[in-house]
């Protein structure tokens, strides 16, 4: 029997690592990267990373996304947030950006290699499993909630909550 996204006490559950997604939307295509560091490498992601101390989440993707990819987005927006448990005891609490312009032209860095997808040809099995569970409404401008729990890399039970008020 494994641990189950129902298990959790949500509300008091306190994160180890907050963390931020940007995916920047335009013209029917969505900037990604192929990871190249840290948690995930060599999958396909957003650009993101970690909280910083006294930052906000809305200033931690905007840096972040400098960082990786050499670009600032434009016209931001809250999508949603993801709330990974690790059956290593690994807790990580993510906001999930959109934004539908960017300034400056992507870059690769010792970080990240960006790339334009399709958002008809989202490569769904080269990134994180909960990804297929969210994307959809990241892409809809659906505001979505998911809680998740993973062992390594295998995620091992789901539940996506949207419509939230």
């Amino acid at each position: 029997m494994h641990l189950c996204v129902k298990d959790i006490d949500w509300k008091n559950w306190d994160p180890k690592i907050r963390a931020t997604l940007m995916f920047i939307i335009k013209d029917e295509e969505v900037l990604l990267i192929h990871k190249k560091t840290g948690l995930g490498q060599g999958k396909i992601n957003g650009p993101g990373g970690k909280i910083e101390l006294n930052e906000t989440p809305y200033d931690c993707a905007i840096r972040e996304t400098l960082e990786e990819v050499c670009v600032e987005p434009v016209n931001i927006q809250c999508a949603g947030e993801l709330f990974f448990q690790f059956t290593d005891g690994l807790t990580i609490h993510g906001y999930v950006y959109r934004a539908d312009n960017l300034e400056g032209m992507p870059q690769e860095t010792i970080e990240a290699n960006p790339f334009w997808c399709s958002i008809h040809d989202i490569p769904y099995d080269k990134m994180w499993e909960d990804d297929i569970t969210w994307f959809p409404y990241l892409l809809s401008n659906n505001y979505f909630k998911g809680y998740y729990i993973f062992d390594n890399e295998v995620m091992l039970d789901a539940v996506v909550k949207t419509n939230i008020t």
